[in-house]
């Protein structure tokens, strides 16, 4: 009889917490995901190393006037990121939401194996690598907010 309580009691509990993990992800960050890019991964985490914790408007101007040609592909994913964010929370203006790019995840892809021919009849390996990558934006944290105020308050 109490194993059967006992499992009762498990599985309410395990209901309870998907609910409440459904609820969190319902105003919590927005994510956006870009995968197979056909750049290689070091390339792209120098472009994510720009953005990482940056403000929105300001991870924008990086990127649009960023030489290197991941930026490109990198300021797309920031916008969808961003219309993600919108989708979710619908109550709240953007101008208002104060975002920043919380996290960029940079991760290998598939590598595609080709073959170059070199000198006397033999072949060089040519790896053509690719990437994931994973943007996370959220509100800033009040606290946060609160003391950069004051900071420029002092310096002015």
């Amino acid at each position: 009889m109490e194993t059967t309580e006992k499992k009762l009691k498990r599985s309410v509990q395990k209901r309870l917490k998907i609910k409440a993990v459904k609820e969190a992800a319902k105003t919590g960050p927005a994510t956006a995901y870009l995968n197979d890019v056909p750049t290689s991964p070091r390339k792209m985490r120098l472009v994510a190393d720009l953005i990482r914790g940056e403000r929105v408007a300001k991870a924008l101007n990086l990127l649009k006037y960023e030489t290197k040609h991941p930026a490109a592909r990198m300021e797309k994913l920031l916008m969808s990121a961003i219309s993600n964010w919108e989708s979710k929370n619908k109550d709240v203006k953007l101008e208002e939401a104060d975002l920043f790019v919380k996290d960029v995840f940079v991760g290998g892809g598939r590598i595609l194996k080709r073959l170059r021919p070199a000198p006397q009849g033999r072949a060089h390996r040519v790896r053509k690598r690719s990437n994931h990558v994973t943007l996370v934006v959220d509100r800033m944290p009040v606290q946060l907010t609160e003391t950069k105020k004051v900071e420029k308050e002092t310096n002015e």
